[in-house]
């Protein structure tokens, strides 16, 4: 009884008022009004623009109709951690009906922070509860004209965010145009196109976006710790954060992110140096950084920050290194000169980080350290440009890399990184789902990368290109000693030891795996590709016939990145191996609507792993749940 009256208190405060609730899924819109006599006070209607935030809970008529009581307490313990969010954040929580809650905020930017936050913050309140049972909340998020009458919000402004809603991934945040605008300026996230949406009572179509949850990605890679606090190793450890822009043409931006590039990788080689990799560091781009916080939420000592301003062929470069516990300044300089001295200035940057945090470290091992330079800059502007398309992991984000790192092989054949990272475009295509021709794309991604390692053998990255060239080949006899090497020369490599959590999976060794991924996920916490990492985690489970465990982390890394759809395949298949054939049904519609006409020889054909074990519970899965061969 007391539960059933706190949840009517959470839920249904809007019943006298005329307010009908109803579940999301089945009428695609969250409330429906009618008319209920007023009082002279509630006639009043006031117009404003707001950031409106709508929620609800993916499939909740089966779970109530599974467990009515349990899916209650659920609920509310669900709700707790929702609400306090929302009012951390600034919002108003304006009506609720059942499992659906509408808030306003003042500001966009706050409305998706609140919201990715509330999805990590569920992933931890769903740990200890079976999959088939646990509350997964889709969350839409719109900016636009409201009415408010009585605390309540009313009109189009609403019903838009509540299709959104409709629109999400379980577990994912969608947003509108409107929305995407605010958000994509000011937050360190992943953001997928999901171009114009048909939406219900709307003759103009919607054009919406889903939001990769990476801010807080590392949330469920590092039992026993917070993701915000990692520890402070003992040996000196550093982050090189994105230097800001000061020049008057904004484009120029790239060659600030090519120096963070450039001071990050040289530092990565000493062993002596933990380095937080480059992509976690680019999570505080455009944004205000506090010094202390980021030395506490990364697990560094030192922070590097810096700006840069070029006017013409001029370039200055002001960098400082500060005390992360304490905030103090451990020297700053100022580096200026020819454009064409770029990359000398980047060296000397180098010299002088290593110089104040180990005396010792003699400059010829700066020398070692070196990436082979290019010998056309246009070349490296190249490349740069290409970068964020290239870890976007989106299908035409992935032609677009191409072509701009196609220009940089032309201009300056001999620079070994474009050609990396145009091979690793290529392997993405296989696994991933994008191509009708996987064996063409594995050609030409280990044509490009054989090509790559002739140039530079000692580059830790295109060393670890090739190692996955040879594994979407399925030579995996080769690919062992090359990632090896690579996290040999590079032990900060947070992209290595990824791709060696991979190789050591088709290898059928998942405790190996495992232990990889995890690796990967402290050198680079706040990493977009993390996602990657906890899929490659599930399918580590699946190897060893945890299945259940399998579901759980491949579910994870779809909700921090809803467009990796081809791992529906992996859920699909555990849930048939555990018999839960419901849920092996639904997750195989996820795969069928993102990749229609897909058989089990489409699958088999990108699918590499040789365990005849692993094929046999994959293959028989998905047969078992209804795809076709």
């Amino acid at each position: 009884m007391m539960l059933q009256m706190k949840l009517d208190s959470l839920a249904y405060p809007l019943a006298d008022a005329g307010w009908t609730p109803h579940c999301g899924e089945q009428h695609n819109s969250i409330w429906n009004y009618t008319e209920a006599p007023m009082g002279p006070q509630e006639h009043k209607v006031e117009r404003r623009l707001a950031a409106i935030f709508a929620a609800d809970v993916a499939g909740y008529s089966r779970l109530m109709e599974q467990d009515e009581l349990g899916t209650l307490r659920n609920l509310i313990s669900h709700r707790e951690v929702l609400d306090r969010l929302i009012a951390e954040y600034g919002g108003r929580i304006a009506n609720t009906a059942g499992d659906s809650v509408l808030a306003e905020f003042p500001s966009a930017v706050e409305a998706v922070q609140c919201a990715v936050r509330v999805q990590n913050a569920l992933i931890q309140e769903n740990q200890d509860t079976p999959a088939e049972r646990s509350l997964q909340f889709r969350i839409g998020v719109h900016v636009g004209d409201v009415m408010v009458r009585g605390g309540d919000l009313l009109g189009d402004g609403v019903n838009i965010a509540a299709r959104l809603e409709s629109i999400a991934e379980p577990g994912g945040v969608c947003l509108s145009e409107a929305a995407y605008g605010y958000a994509r300026k000011a937050l360190p996230l992943a953001f997928a196109d999901l171009g114009l949406q048909k939406v219900k009572n709307f003759e103009e179509p919607v054009r919406a976006y889903s939001v990769g949850l990476i801010s807080t990605a590392s949330a469920s890679f590092t039992p026993g710790n917070s993701p915000d606090m990692p520890p402070i190793l003992d040996i000196p450890s550093i982050a090189v954060l994105p230097f800001t822009n000061l020049s008057e043409d904004p484009d120029q931006a790239f060659l600030a992110d090519g120096i963070v590039d450039e001071v990050t990788s040289a530092l990565s080689r000493f062993r002596s140096l933990f380095v937080i990799a480059r992509s976690s560091a680019l999570a505080y781009k455009e944004r205000v950084a506090d010094v202390k916080l980021v030395s506490r939420e990364l697990g560094v000592r030192y922070v590097l920050e810096g700006t840069l301003r070029r006017a013409g062929d001029r370039v200055r470069i002001t960098a400082q290194l500060i005390d992360g516990q304490s905030g103090g300044y451990i020297w700053s300089d100022r580096y200026g000169g020819e454009i064409t001295d770029l990359f000398d200035l980047q060296d000397r940057i180098t010299e002088s980080i290593i110089g104040a945090l180990q005396p010792t470290i003699r400059s010829s091992e700066i020398e070692r350290a070196r990436r082979k330079r290019p010998g056309n800059l246009h070349a490296y502007d190249y490349v740069m440009r290409a970068l964020p398309s290239i870890w976007a992991v989106e299908g035409a984000m992935n032609e677009e890399a191409l072509k701009l790192l196609e220009q940089a092989i032309t201009l300056d054949p001999g620079y070994a990184l474009p050609k990396a990272l145009a091979a690793w475009c290529h392997g993405q295509r296989v696994p991933y789902l994008w191509t009708k021709d996987p064996e063409e794309e594995r050609s030409a991604a280990l044509r490009l990368a054989k090509e790559a390692a002739r140039l530079d053998s000692n580059d830790p990255l295109v060393l670890t290109v090739l190692a996955s060239a040879y594994a979407v080949g399925r030579e995996f006899a080769e690919a062992i000693p090359i990632i090896d090497k690579a996290m040999q020369l590079d032990p900060n490599s947070a992209w290595a030891w990824h791709h060696s959590g991979w190789i050591r999976n088709f290898l059928s060794q998942p405790e190996l795996a495992i232990e990889h991924f995890q690796r990967s996920i402290r050198i680079s916490p706040l990493d977009p590709y993390n996602f990657d990492a906890a899929i490659g985690i599930g399918i580590a489970h699946f190897h060893a016939e945890r299945f259940a465990e399998s579901a759980s982390w491949v579910r994870r890394g779809i909700a921090e990145k809803p467009s990796a759809t081809w791992a529906w395949r992996i859920v699909t298949a555990a849930y048939a191996n555990l018999g839960r054939l419901d849920q092996a049904r639904e997750a195989l519609t996820h795969l069928v609507q993102a990749h229609p006409g897909i058989t089990i020889a489409a699958i088999k054909q990108a699918s590499m792993p040789p365990s005849r074990s692993f094929q046999r519970a994959l293959f028989d899965g998905l047969r078992t749940a209804g795809l076709p061969e």
